[in-house]
């Protein structure tokens, strides 16, 4: 796998998506993922807030969020979110390289990522071309942010391998990866959390990425997804008492 992050100007609302990837990709070869921050598509939206305060920020994340924790129940201070069912602290909204505001994740990142592929496929002449939408969030467990795929298009994002032998001919009961998080997980790594200012990444030589021709179905997105209840740190998730937010609607 090769990973190239990509250096941008500063992008402002004042720039457009596709003005950007004209800018600044100049050629990708059949069979590569490109890496968008999310920030810098919310940025082009208008998705962004003046920054005046904390609770600002709480309430902004409250209407964003499908549930979340106060911040008196974290002794950090930190409101903790499932935004798009994925954990995330203040519902992905961040304040870093932000010139002032605060950045909500993209209005629809799914729509975002299939017209990304779509312009990028018909621009290169491609027929199999893959995108994951990023952002970075925190492990229970472990310091540190690492990257999330917000959501992906033009790949399988999950390789299963139930019901396959492993090395010894045992049958695999439950494993699956996680190919578009593993991706993310890379790329964030490479584009980098300060002011490397490498908001997009290209990444190629994907012998275990399974392409597909078309976005992602309904069921193919939510089968990535496992509810508090069905989830394997269930008795963790569901002891504390979550509120729900309105972005669950």
């Amino acid at each position: 796998m090769k990973i190239t992050p990509i250096k941008t100007h500063k992008i402002t609302k004042d720039d457009n998506l596709f003005t950007i990837l004209d800018k600044y990709i100049k050629n990708l070869k059949e069979k590569t993922v490109v890496a968008v921050t999310s920030k810098i598509i919310s940025i082009c939206e208008g998705r962004i807030i003046k920054m005046e305060s904390e609770k600002q920020r709480d309430d902004l994340a409250k209407k964003e969020a499908e549930y979340y924790l106060p911040r008196e129940h974290n002794q950090y201070n930190f409101m903790i979110t499932i935004n798009n069912n994925i954990m995330v602290a203040s519902a992905g909204i961040d304040a870093s390289n932000g010139n002032g505001n605060y950045i909500l994740w993209p209005k629809d990142s799914q729509k975002s990522a299939n017209e990304i592929r779509k312009y990028l496929m018909k621009k290169f002449k491609l027929k199999h071309l893959g995108i994951i939408i990023t952002d970075s969030k925190l492990t229970p467990l472990r310091w540190g942010v690492t990257g999330v795929a917000i959501t992906h298009s033009g790949f399988k994002a999950l390789n299963s391998y139930i019901g396959k032998p492993d090395i010894f001919g045992r049958k695999m009961r439950a494993e699956k990866t996680n190919v578009a998080d593993s991706l993310a997980t890379a790329a964030v790594l490479t584009m980098g959390e300060g002011k490397e200012q490498q908001p997009l990444a290209v990444i190629e030589d994907l012998s275990f990425v399974i392409f597909q021709k078309r976005n992602p179905t309904k069921k193919e997105l939510n089968n990535v997804k496992i509810s508090l209840e069905d989830d394997v740190f269930s008795s963790l998730i569901t002891s504390v008492k979550w509120k729900k937010g309105e972005g669950g609607k």
